[in-house]
C-alpha cells in the first residue's frame, strides 16, 4: 500500500528539477440525501486503485483531466461519472458546482487547477437507479458513504491532497455554520427551481438570502475568515442560484459586498458592525426600488422623443413584446398613465411552455382597468399572439420591446427564448421597427467570452404537460421513447443508435447586439460602448471580491 501524506502546508518534498506539469481535474461528490428528505447527505468517496498514475489508495471524488475537446468542465465531470461508475444521467442530478482553485503537490511534479461539483443520486423511487447503480471501474477499488463533516485533510484519514477544501466548496454548510448553511442551502434551491420571476425579483430574493445568511453567522465581522465566507456565500448565490439570470444576481451581490467591505475597514465601533451591515444590505434593498421609477421615466422619454414629439407625431404606438418582465410591465403601465397618446397598439406572444406573456397580458389588463377608473388612460388594443405567429404580429409595428436576463460585453441580449425569432420577424416585416431592450444596469454580465453564450434547457415535462393538456395525438408513443434512450446504456465511442429522440425546452437564446437599437436603461438610453465599459467594471468587481477566494 502506498504511503499517505500529510497535505496540510507544513511540509513538502524537495522541489524536482523538471518544471510542474499542469493539469486542470474535475472533482465530482456524489451526495445521497436520507428518504424522508430530513437531515443533511452523506458524501461517496472512493478508494483509488494501484493502477492509477497518482495518489494510489487515497480517497477521493470522481475525478478526471478536462480534455481539450470537452465542451465545459461540467461535460467532463458527467463523463467522467458515467465512465468510472457507470450511472446513467437519469440516475443523478446536479446538484452545485464549486468555485475551482489551485495548488501545486511537488510530491507528485503536479499544479492542479480543481473544479469541484457536487451530484444528487436519485434513489429507485425517484426514477434512478439508486447506490446499486454505482458500479466502480479498474481506476478503484471500494467506495464508501462519509459524512461530510468528517471528512478531514489529515494522514489518517487517507484522502488525497486538498480532498476536504474540495469538498466544502460544494457542501458550504459546513463551513458557514449549520442555520447559516441551511439558509443558504434553502435559498440556492429556490433560485434553482423557481421558472416563473424574472431576474429581478429572482435578485431582489438573492440579496435577501445574503442579508439572512450573515444575520445568522458570527459577529466578528473584523475576522478575515468571516469575511471569505460571506463572499463564498455570494459566489453560491450567483453560480449555483441560476446562472442563466446570474448577471442580475451577480450586481446586486457585488453592492452588498462592496457596501460590506466599506463598513468592515471602518475603524471603531466593532460591536455595532454587524448591525450596520444589516442596515446597509437593507439599504440596498430599498435602493432597488427607485430603479424602477427611472427606468420608467426613460422609458416614456424614449416614446416621447422618438414617435410623439416628431414632425409627424403618431397617433398609435404599436410594441410587441413577449414573456413576463416586470421592468416591461411597469414600463408599459406607465407610458399609459404620463404619454399623451391617443392608441397603445400591444402585442403579446403567448411564451410557450408555460405561457408567461399570457400571465404578463393579466395583468396588465387588471391594471389597466383599476387606472382608468382614477385618471383618463390612452385607448389600448390588446392582443394574444402564438409563439409561430410572430410574423403576422409584426406587421405596422413600431418597437419590438424586449426584457433582459443578461447583457454580454458585446451587447448581446439573452432573454426567453421567442425573442429573436419576434425581432427577425419585425425586421422582415415592418422593417423601420425599433429593437428596444429595457433593462436595469445590473443584468450588464462581466466579460466571459464565449461562455456567455450557453443556453438553459429545462424539464421536457413542462412540453409534454402542455401536450397532454391539449390531448395532442401520439404523446404516449413519444413519452415511451424518452424513456427508452433514459433507461438504455450509452453507446458506445464507435457505436451509434439506430433511433434516438429528445424534447427541447431551451428557456433562454441570444439576439445578437447588430439587431438592437437602443438599451434604455435608469440611465437614460445607452449604446454597445456604454455597455462595454459596464461589463469591464463588474469584470474588475468579479476579480476583486472573488478572485482569492
Amino acid at each position: 500500500m502506498a504511503t499517505h501524506h500529510e497535505w496540510g502546508p507544513r511540509q513538502q518534498p524537495e522541489a524536482p528539477k523538471q518544471p510542474l506539469k499542469k493539469r486542470a481535474v474535475v472533482s465530482s461528490f456524489i451526495f445521497k440525501f436520507p428518504e424522508d428528505g430530513k437531515g443533511k447527505p452523506v458524501v461517496a468517496l472512493f478508494r483509488r486503485s494501484d493502477k492509477v498514475n497518482t495518489y494510489q489508495h487515497c480517497l477521493a471524488p470522481i475525478s478526471g483531466s478536462i480534455d481539450i475537446s470537452d465542451t465545459n468542465p461540467v461535460a467532463t465531470a458527467w463523463r467522467e461519472i458515467q465512465e468510472e461508475t457507470k450511472l446513467l444521467p437519469s440516475s443523478l442530478t446536479i446538484f452545485r458546482q464549486g468555485k475551482p482553485y489551485s495548488f501545486s503537490d511537488l510530491s507528485v511534479g503536479r499544479e492542479w487547477t480543481i473544479y469541484p461539483f457536487g451530484f444528487l443520486l436519485k434513489s429507485k423511487a425517484e426514477g434512478g437507479q439508486g447506490e446499486e447503480g454505482i458500479q466502480t471501474d479498474w481506476e478503484h477499488e471500494g467506495w464508501e458513504w462519509y459524512d461530510p463533516d468528517d471528512v478531514v485533510d489529515r494522514e489518517e484519514f487517507g484522502g488525497v491532497p486538498r480532498l476536504k477544501e474540495s469538498l466544502r466548496r460544494v457542501w458550504f454548510e459546513g463551513d458557514i455554520g449549520e442555520q447559516a448553511g441551511r439558509v443558504l442551502a434553502a435559498g440556492v434551491h429556490r433560485l434553482q427551481t423557481d421558472h416563473e420571476s424574472g431576474s429581478r425579483e429572482l435578485a431582489g430574493f438573492a440579496l435577501g438570502v445574503l442579508k439572512d445568511v450573515i444575520a445568522e453567522m458570527g459577529e466578528d465581522v473584523t475576522d478575515s475568515g468571516w469575511w471569505e465566507k460571506v463572499r463564498m456565500a455570494g459566489w453560491h448565490l450567483w453560480k449555483n442560484g441560476r446562472e442563466s439570470m446570474g448577471a442580475a444576481i451577480l450586481n446586486v451581490v457585488i453592492s452588498a459586498l462592496t457596501a460590506i467591505e466599506a463598513i468592515r475597514l471602518e475603524s471603531g465601533g466593532e460591536g455595532s458592525k454587524r448591525d450596520r451591515i444589516l442596515a446597509a444590505v437593507d439599504g440596498l434593498i430599498a435602493k432597488r426600488k427607485s430603479t424602477t421609477a427611472r427606468i420608467n421615466e426613460a422609458f416614456t422619454s424614449y416614446l416621447r422623443t422618438n414617435f410623439l414629439s416628431t414632425d409627424e407625431p403618431k397617433s398609435t404606438v404599436t410594441i410587441l413584446t413577449l414573456s413576463s418582465s416586470s421592468t416591461i410591465r411597469t414600463g408599459l403601465l406607465h407610458a399609459c398613465r404620463y404619454l399623451d397618446m391617443q392608441t397603445l397598439d400591444l402585442r403579446i406572444l403567448e411564451s410557450r411552455p408555460l405561457c408567461e406573456g399570457v400571465s404578463t397580458a393579466s395583468s396588465i389588463l387588471s391594471e389597466l382597468k383599476s387606472q382608468s377608473q382614477a385618471r383618463s388612460i390612452p385607448k389600448v388594443q390588446m392582443a394574444i399572439y402564438t409563439d409561430s405567429s410572430a410574423a403576422l404580429a409584426s406587421a405596422n409595428l413600431d418597437i419590438v420591446l424586449l426584457g433582459a436576463d443578461r447583457i454580454a460585453t458585446s451587447g448581446d441580449v439573452s432573454n426567453k427564448a421567442g425573442s429573436l425569432p419576434a425581432v427577425l420577424s419585425a425586421k422582415r416585416a415592418s422593417p423601420s421597427a425599433k429593437t428596444v431592450v429595457l433593462s436595469e444596469l445590473e443584468k450588464v454580465s462581466e466579460p466571459d467570452g464565449a461562455g456567455s453564450q450557453a443556453a438553459e434547457e429545462s424539464d421536457p415535462a413542462e412540453v409534454i404537460r402542455g401536450w397532454r393538456g391539449e390531448g395532442v395525438k401520439g404523446v404516449d408513443v413519444v413519452e415511451q421513447a424518452l424513456a427508452e434512450v433514459r433507461d438504455s446504456t450509452p453507446p458506445k465511442a464507435d457505436e451509434e443508435a439506430s433511433v434516438t429522440l429528445e424534447v427541447k425546452n431551451v428557456y433562454f437564446e441570444w439576439t445578437p447586439s447588430e439587431l438592437v437599437d437602443a438599451y434604455v436603461c435608469e440611465e437614460g438610453v445607452w449604446n454597445v460602448s456604454s455597455i462595454r465599459e459596464r461589463s469591464m467594471w463588474v469584470g474588475k468587481q468579479v476579480e476583486r471580491l472573488f478572485g482569492g477566494l
